[in-house]
């Protein structure tokens, strides 16, 4: 493998100010990302601080139990344990077959600055990943896309979920999911690595019980060599943990959306979009309604000073609430705004590892956290990584295209140069003159109309627009003979759009990782997580 890094700017303007760590972008982040002095003074602060090292350790080693493992796993929880041990953090849903290639990016990403960290400070940090099990929008995690012909297909898992579940809770049909996954592996077509592939799935597939179970049985396998550790957060065991900082959540709730609010103007002030949506009434909270087996978004009535679900059904006082989040804390979960809270108060977090949409949702959060007298950790991008296929290296060199503006905008401005340089001229004009002469014959035939029976004007203009037609039917078709003539070339624009940006879209937000596991096999993670990383803010393209 090798590796470029270029200058790309973020999906949103907000993400690209932070990569610049531009001036108007500072004031809303307690740390500047890669800087070993500002990871020292995050070291000091965390050193002053109280942490359930012991518990959270001790709840993840059993959760753990279930997945594949490893002395490295083993070794970072150990590691955790000790009280001058930091973490590298950062989390995603659990889609099926892993999602989109940038969850693989950022648990690559979280492993890599973890080692890079541990290095640099020479104390023990600890990758990680924490799965958003408690999310209920199972539509957004169901799916992935593939690569059928030149077209991006959508594979949508089959079986559905009609409440509003947590992820964690949805039990997987496994001759469901065996054939969908099977289907979907040979459609990829069969390579040196297909029986292969399918051997893995199947193992992980049998020993899962749910969805969630199913992602991390993947991830751990992969990864379980790099030390890497997983808590999902719609396992009712982990949020046990949790009771005293729901309660703090609760007595607070008004706060944390006041500063949230007055967070978000601020920003807004300097002309960027907000990315969290709220109100003076929202609470923050999840209440799981086991009666619906649903999870209900809470909002603060100061009415009837009630906490009460946002569709009706759950009314709650402060005092219930608190006896809920005292005695059974797993029947409530944190929203957009106090997951990051509760990731602060369990985990010495060194850093987190964002993508650009979470770069700006945390930058609405600051005076939250300093309403707890709390700092945020220092946030840093995570890795954008675009895989380069030899092939289509090839056929960008060949049409001496710039990959830089190929992974930002695609190859659209240079297809269109080119289909106009392919143009016959001649074929051009020939019938830019007969839609002339038709028009203006037309005109006369219009005028003579209009003298003798007005009534046929309709007929006339219908009649015009059909010979129109033909005229541009014909004018295409040779225009397409033209382009056959030239069709190897267009088909390398083609290919390149569709491996480097499938439907105007990033590869990384698009494709999936089996596909390219399927293609080369499980040594792409190796040479993946062989790779030396800077976290610069600079995209990375991988020659594969």
């Amino acid at each position: 493998m090798e590796m470029l890094n270029l200058s790309l700017p973020a999906t949103n303007r907000f993400a690209s100010s932070y990569l610049k760590q531009s001036a108007e972008i500072l004031p809303f982040f307690h740390y500047r990302f890669n800087d070993l002095t500002e990871d020292q003074k995050r070291v000091d602060e965390l050193g002053n601080r109280q942490f359930p090292r012991k518990e959270a350790a001790e709840h993840i080693e059993t959760y753990m139990e279930r997945f594949p493992s490893s002395e490295a796993v083993k070794n970072s929880l150990a590691k955790l344990k000790q009280e001058n041990s930091v973490v590298v953090i950062g989390g995603q849903q659990a889609g099926i077959l892993t999602g989109p290639l940038y969850s693989i990016h950022k648990i690559v990403s979280i492993i890599k600055l973890a080692e890079q960290k541990e290095r640099q400070l020479g104390i023990p940090v600890i990758p990680v990943f924490w799965i958003a099990g408690e999310d209920h929008d199972f539509h957004e995690v169901n799916h992935v896309f593939i690569p059928t012909g030149l077209k991006v297909d959508k594979w949508t898992y089959p079986e559905r979920v009609l409440e509003k579940k947590m992820v964690s809770d949805i039990v997987l049909s496994k001759d469901i999911c065996r054939t969908w996954v099977k289907d979907l592996i040979e459609n990829f077509g069969e390579t040196a690595h297909t029986t292969e592939l399918l051997a893995f799935s199947e193992e992980q597939l049998l020993n899962s019980t749910t969805y969630v179970d199913f992602f991390a049985n993947i991830v751990m396998e992969l990864f379980k060599d790099y030390g890497l550790l997983i808590v999902d957060s719609g396992n009712s065991k982990f949020r046990l943990l949790q009771n005293e900082y729901f309660t703090k959540q609760i007595e607070h709730h008004a706060a944390i959306t006041h500063h949230l609010l007055e967070q978000q103007s601020m920003i807004s002030k300097k002309g960027f979009p907000i990315t969290i949506e709220s109100n003076e009434h929202a609470a923050n909270l999840f209440y799981y309604n086991k009666r619906s087996n649903e999870r209900v978004l809470l909002e603060y009535d100061d009415l009837n000073n009630r906490f009460i679900g946002k569709n009706g059904g759950v009314s709650f006082t402060k005092e219930e609430l608190v006896a809920i989040a005292t005695e059974d804390p797993a029947k409530l979960s944190n929203n957009v705004v106090t997951r990051p809270l509760m990731q602060e108060w369990l985990f010495p977090t060194v850093a987190f590892i964002a993508g650009p949409g979470e770069i700006s949702y945390w930058a609405e959060l600051k005076q939250v956290f300093e309403h707890f007298e709390l700092k945020m950790p220092p946030i840093v991008p995570r890795l954008n990584i675009t895989f380069l296929d030899r092939a289509v290296e090839r056929d960008i060199n060949e049409l001496h295209l710039d990959l830089t503006t190929v992974l930002s905008k695609g190859t659209t401005v240079d297809k269109e140069l080119f289909l106009e340089s392919i143009k016959d001229r001649e074929v051009t004009d020939l019938f830019t003159v007969a839609k002339d002469q038709l028009l203006k014959q037309y005109q006369q035939i219009e005028a003579k109309t209009i003298e003798l029976n007005q009534s046929l004007l309709p007929l006339l203009k219908k009649n015009e627009s059909y010979l129109l037609k033909q005229i541009g039917f014909m004018e295409s078709k040779l225009e397409e003979t033209v382009k056959l003539k030239h069709d190897v070339v267009l088909n390398k624009y083609a290919r390149i759009d569709y491996s480097l940006r499938p439907d105007g879209f990033p590869q990384e937000r698009v494709w999936n990782l089996y596909y390219y596991l399927n293609l080369y096999g499980f040594s792409l993670i190796k040479g993946l997580m062989e790779l030396s990383y800077d976290f610069d803010g600079r995209h990375k393209v991988i020659k594969i």
